[in-house]
């Protein structure tokens, strides 16, 4: 019980402190909802629903990294995170919280470009259900490399810069708005070694009906990722937190 209050705690106060800081802003809110107008509007309306997909990771992506890298650097940097590690709670239960907020915070971000979307083009009667699950799944991988991150950035701006490096190449290499058929042949491998191309491929068979890779493959990578992430994560966590 005492583990569940202070998980609901640190999640409430995340979402109280955080969701509104400068960084969360702008590259977790302003970033997605721009590049989304942008994309809608100068696109004809039988080709919103091809661009729905990748505009949905995008989001996703941005905002869980944004959010991860906020909440941990800023108490970091104004001490109050060695307070969280000091109190009488297990780190699993502090980093779950956490994870949970960035998560939420992914997933309010994906429903911008549907809902923009909703405005210029019908949207097809698809399997929410399973679009929402491979949402969380994308949630979930994107925040743990962005919590990978942030357990070596000391600085916002650090976790910033770090998360661009990875960031910026994902919008080009996971498909997300240039088909991975399109590519140079020497990226292709890269684009299969990075979470969100499957996700991606999830959401363009669930709304568009054209993928190329099976979804229980998809799924399957997903999840694969999710645990080696985790246990990235927690060598790292231990390394540096703890050790």
């Amino acid at each position: 019980m005492k583990s569940w209050i202070a998980f609901w705690n640190i999640l409430k106060k995340d979402v109280r402190n955080y969701y509104l800081k400068p960084p969360n802003i702008s590259w977790g809110i302003i970033f997605p909802l721009s590049w989304t107008l942008m994309q809608i509007i100068r696109t004809p309306d039988e080709n919103v629903l091809g661009l729905l997909p990748g505009l949905i990771s995008m989001s996703v992506l941005f905002g869980t990294t944004s959010m991860l890298a906020v909440t941990i650097t800023f108490e970091r940097s104004s001490r109050s995170f060695e307070r969280l590690l000091l109190a009488p709670i297990s780190l699993n239960t502090m980093v779950l919280a956490k994870i949970t907020g960035t998560i939420i915070f992914g997933v309010f971000n994906a429903l911008v470009p549907i809902i923009f979307a909703s405005f210029f083009t019908d949207l097809p009667a698809l399997n929410w259900g399973a679009a929402l699950f491979t949402i969380l799944l994308v949630a979930l991988t994107s925040a743990l490399m962005g919590l990978l991150i942030a357990v070596s950035a000391k600085q916002v701006f650090e976790a910033q810069t770090f998360s661009n490096f990875f960031r910026f190449p994902m919008l080009f290499l996971c498909g997300l708005f240039v088909p991975i058929s399109r590519l140079p042949v020497f990226l292709r491998p890269v684009s299969y070694c990075l979470p969100l191309t499957y996700g991606n491929d999830i959401l363009n068979g669930l709304i568009t009906g054209i993928n190329t890779l099976s979804a229980p493959l998809c799924f399957g990578m997903l999840s694969l990722f999710s645990v080696v992430l985790f246990l990235l994560c927690k060598y790292n966590i231990n390394r540096k937190w703890i050790g």
